[in-house]
């Protein structure tokens, strides 16, 4: 399963990016509004930072003429620019005419398996899966995730889904359980991700023991 970072931080994907497991990053008109930096430099420095990755940029018109005229334009940012595309009807018109130019788009705002079937009927590229937003109702959001991949496995569609608005280490775990392709989460999560314990108490052992016995690696 492939791991983005959920960020509009530049520093946040430097981080991410030294862990050397990131393979892409997803960033939306909050995350970018928040940094308090210009949306054109902030995803073209983070393409830079991550240059084998897909990074998300969304497009924030809801009118097909001007949404196309944005997703031209943010496409140019970089070669691996993911065009971010709200799930509306002007936006699976918009995911069809960028797939037919070769230009990869992520359906975002994807709440049913209904939802997920248009968006990979128009040839996203992703499929964000929100799940988060979903369990704040007291519903399940990972049933989408699920159903998602299993419609996308049975009919052969070459969409990946992503599941989005990801809270904590549990959704990951429940994303790899679903066979989802993607998982797309803030940097605390996946700082998160790291602790246990176990893991904890395991090394200070192993450490006290070593450092009892005298013992060095380097001379």
């Amino acid at each position: 399963m492939k791991l983005f970072v959920d960020t509009g931080d530049v520093k946040e994907v430097e981080k991410a990016a030294e862990l050397g497991i990131i393979d892409g990053v997803t960033t939306n008109p909050t995350l970018i509004a928040k940094s308090g930096r210009g949306f054109k430099e902030t995803v073209q420095e983070i393409c830079k930072i991550l240059p084998e990755g897909d990074i998300s940029a969304e497009v924030v018109a809801t009118d097909y003429d001007t949404m196309l005229k944005e997703a031209l334009y943010v496409s140019s940012f970089a070669p691996n620019v993911v065009v971010k595309v709200p799930l509306i009807e002007p936006g699976i018109r918009l995911v069809s005419e960028l797939t037919r130019r070769d230009i990869k788009t992520n359906v975002t705002l994807v709440f049913t398996v209904g939802q997920a079937l248009l968006a990979a009927k128009a040839g996203a590229t992703y499929i964000s899966n929100f799940v988060g937003r979903v369990d704040d109702l007291t519903l399940e959001g990972m049933d989408a995730v699920r159903d998602t991949v299993s419609m996308v496995e049975t009919y052969g569609f070459d969409s990946e889904v992503l599941v989005a608005s990801v809270r904590h280490p549990l959704h990951v775990l429940e994303s790899v359980r679903a066979g989802a392709h993607v998982a797309t989460m803030p940097f605390k999560v996946i700082e998160m991700l790291f602790k246990h314990p176990l893991t904890d108490s395991g090394l200070q052992r192993f450490l006290a023991d070593w450092n009892a016995a005298g013992l060095h690696i380097l001379e």
